[in-house]
């Protein structure tokens, strides 16, 4: 006969996994999720919550899988043709990079954008700004050094936390980057080393405070971008960390989460049988993109005075 398990609650706590935040075991289930977009797998993955940091977090992290999890076809790796609503996109963004570099003093500015493939962003920063003179890519895929280099960046293969930097940065990009590693404040507190004082790191990630996350937190909400995004923040938690790390912010905003809407949308008429998704051709290839896209972004910027979008935009400064 087996003996009674006492304090329940404390053995369940045991087999919880620990917040990668703060290491606390008191987390909680939030949703199951699969690959809804590039169909790298047919796992499923669990989201778990913890209160205490205010983030969400994927449970396992494939860590020792990124070569299966990001594909070859991955976004990020080919140039492509823009969408209308992505070049709308991208003149909004560089309007926005003009700004703010315009807030940093000096003649000549460095930028480092960490994740930023082959540098095609930094060659939209360097249009905004003339004084832009040194740019830097911290990016995992040798194959985007080659065009880096050839566009006049300098390209450092790697983790941010492992690359050999020895300069500090007038202006840093974490542009969609911090959700996707395992240790954020780990990658935060390395970044804050390389900001020169009065610098400013410019950081966009999503918010899981959403309407389309609670819309689609049990139907695989695209903005868990399973498996591949690991730690998920809403505001409050993402400026915690930050002022833990010694960055205070300067600004936040939301801007439209399109990209989260469009594949949840997808992801539900390919369950009503009326298209198709496959590793060959992911969601994100799908012709109905642009057009869902365009909807989307349409409704997200009605709602963006009154409401919490599923994209935020960060500015901080080093504190001291």
């Amino acid at each position: 006969m087996n003996a009674p398990v006492l304090f329940p609650e404390l053995a369940q706590l045991a087999g919880a996994p620990a917040c990668p935040l703060c290491g606390t075991r008191e987390t909680r289930f939030h949703a199951k999720a699969h690959d809804i977009e590039y169909c790298t797998s047919s796992d499923i993955y669990t989201w778990q919550g913890c209160d205490a940091c205010g983030v969400l977090f994927l449970d396992p992290m494939p860590v020792d899988k990124l070569g299966e999890i990001y594909p070859a076809n991955y976004y990020s790796y080919g140039e492509g043709k823009p969408s209308a609503v992505q070049k709308i996109k991208e003149a909004l963004d560089r309007k926005r990079f003009k700004g703010l570099l315009g807030a940093i003093p000096g003649e000549s500015l460095s930028v480092l954008d960490i994740g930023g493939g082959s540098g095609w962003l930094l060659d939209m920063v360097k249009s905004a700004d003339p004084r832009v003179t040194q740019t830097t890519v911290v990016d995992l895929d040798a194959g985007a050094a080659d065009i880096a280099r050839a566009n006049g960046h300098t390209f450092v293969q790697g983790r941010i936390e492992d690359a050999p930097l020895d300069t500090q940065f007038d202006f840093i990009l974490m542009l969609n980057l911090i959700e996707h590693v395992a240790d954020p404040r780990a990658m935060l507190t390395k970044v804050r080393g390389l900001l020169k004082p009065g610098g400013q790191l410019f950081i966009k990630t999503p918010n899981f405070n959403s309407l389309d996350a609670r819309i689609f937190r049990h139907r695989s909400w695209a903005g868990f971008h399973t498996p591949r995004h690991f730690v998920l923040f809403q505001r409050s938690s993402l400026e915690a960390l930050c002022r833990e790390c010694g960055l205070e912010p300067q600004s936040f905003s939301y801007t439209q989460g399109a990209p989260f809407w469009s594949v949840s949308l997808l992801e539900e008429l390919r369950k009503l049988g009326l298209v198709t998704i496959t590793a060959e051709r992911p969601a994100v290839t799908h012709p109905l993109i642009p057009l869902l896209q365009a909807a989307s972004a349409a409704f997200d910027f009605l709602r963006r005075p009154f409401a919490p979008l599923s994209q935020m935009e960060l500015v901080a400064r080093p504190v001291g």
